[in-house]
Parts: structure tokens; sequence; C-alpha cells
């Protein structure tokens, strides 16, 4: 009987962790809609993009692309791409979640995003709880986000492009991950790999495909890992 309040308590502190960021991802998820009906996407699949892929990068990506003509394979490929970085945070989160069913490892799997990561392994390193409570904060936080995201995109769509350009919408993007960048670095690694990886972002920012932001990811984890060991 005692599981059900604790549980939720901790989803609770999930979603409340989260609160502030959901204010950055607001905008993000109105120009991601606006952004897919530019594209010339029809309702119905602008409307369908966010529930289906729910990676706001990758999206706006996606959708550049296909706004752009490209080819298919070139799309795929660049949404991939990009969302490698997923592979890195479910890998960080095996350990924690490793005794979950397969049904709650899948959905829990569909619900990551940086946000959601960020905010769930600072609180995983700072306390130590049951499985239980850990997911449920991670669903927290992630359910918290999926709602917002889905809610504003879908806006995003319904308005269209009828949002003044004055607004700048597009400039709380990088706000969002800026805000969950510094309260992640903890030490001089996190540091090293964080100036590594920016640094290594505005250089090779001109790769096709994307893969500047895959370069960039690999630079900051070699040189934050160097820098551990050392």
């Amino acid at each position: 009987m005692e599981k059900h309040p604790a549980s939720r308590d901790a989803f609770t502190a999930g979603s409340l962790q989260i609160a502030p960021i959901l204010v950055g991802v607001i905008p993000f998820g109105l120009i991601a809609g606006i952004a897919a009906v530019d594209a010339g996407l029809g309702s119905f699949q602008a409307y369908a993009l966010s529930p289906l892929m729910f990676a706001g990068a990758a999206q706006l990506a996606m959708v550049d692309l296909i706004g752009h003509d490209a080819a298919p394979v070139v799309i795929v490929a660049t949404a991939l791409v990009i969302n490698t970085r997923f592979a890195m945070y479910s890998a960080a989160l095996a350990p924690v979640f490793l005794d979950l069913g397969p049904i709650r490892k899948a959905y829990g799997s569909y619900l990551i995003t940086d946000q959601s990561f960020a905010v769930s392994v600072m609180r995983f390193n700072r306390i130590d709880e049951p499985l239980t409570l850990r997911f449920a904060y991670f669903l927290g936080a992630s359910i918290s986000l999926w709602g917002t995201w889905q809610v504003t995109s879908i806006l995003g769509v319904a308005i269209g492009a009828r949002v003044p350009e004055a607004w700048a919408l597009d400039f709380a993007i990088p706000l969002v991950f800026i805000a969950l960048l510094f309260p992640s670095i903890k030490d001089g690694g996190g540091a090293v790999a964080a100036i590594t990886a920016a640094t290594a972002a505005v250089a090779f920012a001109s790769l096709p495909l994307n893969l500047g932001l895959l370069v960039a990811a690999a630079a900051g984890l070699i040189a934050g890992t160097i820098w551990g060991r050392r």
C-alpha cells in the first residue's frame, strides 16, 4: 500500500523538476509545428510527426530537408545520425533500469529526451532510491515534456506561418539546451567535454547530413574520458 503514494511523489517530483525547462520547450514545439507546415506537409502528416517521432532536433532537420526536396535516404540518414545520441543516453540509463520489464523499457525508451535524461541522471547521482521510484521520477519528467511537446507542436501546425518573425521563437531552441548543459557540468572532465564538443560542433557544422553533431558528441566523449583518466 505504501508503494503507490511514494511512486506518486516521485512522479510529481520529476514533473516539478522539469517544469522550468518546459518554458523553453513551448516555443521549440511551436517552431516544429510551424516548420512542418512551411515544408509542405499536409495537416495529418504534420500532426502525426510529433507523436510518431518525438525528437525535436531531428524533426526540425527532417522538415527542413523535406522543404528542400531532399532525397528520402538523406532525410532518413540525417534523422538517424542526429538521434544517435539517444543510444548514449540509453546506455547510461541501462544499469539503472536493468531490472525493469520489457514493456516498461519499451515505452521508457520512447519517452526519453535530452531534458528528461539530464534531470533524471542528476537525481539518480544524488539520491539512492528503489527502482520503482527512479522509474516513476523518470516518467514524471518524461511525460510532462511529452505532453507539452505534443500540445505545442499541434498548436504550431494549427497556426501555421502566422507567427510574426519578430517573435524570434527559434532563439529559444539553443537556450533550452544551454539551460540543461550548465547544471550538468560537475567537474573538470565535464567542462572539457562540453568545451570540446561545442568547439567541434562549430568547426564541423558544414559537414553534410548533420554529421557535425555526431563528430562533436564523439569528440566531447573522448576528451572528457581522457581528462577523467588523468
